[in-house]
């Protein structure tokens, strides 16, 4: 089974829907072959380098108050802790290009998985600035990567063009916001669903096949 997660480091319903999707795939047990391909979308592709303030980028952005900034923060670390992920406190937002040209080298060495895990850890659980390429360079060795290699792939425009090139073609496939789940190419789920959901489809794709 093929599943292609089109998602952003920095979106919090992300970490929502990978930890809904592990879990979904944990009750499958382990007799189904799963392979898990992590896709780039950048929610703020023009963002600089120094990042935003997260409060005011969200209520520039979408044209709420802060209070209903914090009421949708505390929603989301619900439903985190349900999943067993912890969101921590989160001030800025940043531009995540270079993450996602890490997790292109990541797929490469068997690792997307594990760092798209981390990385969103890093952001939504420790605040952490996931533009800098230090912070990047200890997460990618936290799961097992060459640091040596990360650092100089993040000081170089090594596969710039390639997740460029993933970018448009999910745009172009019709995703427009995330995060987006594919399963074998043929399904369709959008958002942060609940695990049942997850479950329910990918029991259907099993029994069709």
């Amino acid at each position: 089974m093929k599943i292609d997660l089109v998602s952003d480091v920095v979106c919090p319903w992300c970490a929502i829907g990978l930890a809904s999707l592990q879990e979904a795939l944990r009750r499958l047990g382990d007799g189904v072959p799963v392979a898990l391909h992590v896709q780039p979308f950048e929610l703020n592709p023009q963002m600089g380098p120094e990042g935003e303030d997260l409060v005011e980028h969200l209520s520039r952005k979408y044209g709420i108050s802060p209070a209903q900034i914090e009421q949708g923060r505390q929603d989301i670390a619900a439903r985190g802790a349900a999943l067993g992920f912890t969101f921590g406190p989160r001030s800025r937002i940043w531009n995540t290009f270079d993450a996602h040209r890490l997790l292109h080298w990541a797929g490469l060495e068997g690792r997307q998985p594990a760092l798209k895990t981390a990385l969103l850890q890093s952001y939504h659980g420790r605040g952490e600035n996931v533009s800098d390429p230090d912070v990047l360079v200890r997460v990618a060795g936290s799961v097992g990567l060459d640091e040596a290699r990360a650092r100089a792939l993040l000081a170089s425009d090594e596969f710039a063009d390639a997740v460029r090139a993933n970018e448009r073609r999910w745009q172009q496939a019709g995703i427009s916001s995330v995060p987006a789940v594919i399963v074998d190419g043929r399904y369709l789920i959008s958002g942060g669903q609940p695990p049942e959901v997850f479950e329910q489809v990918l029991r259907q794709v099993l029994a069709e096949a």
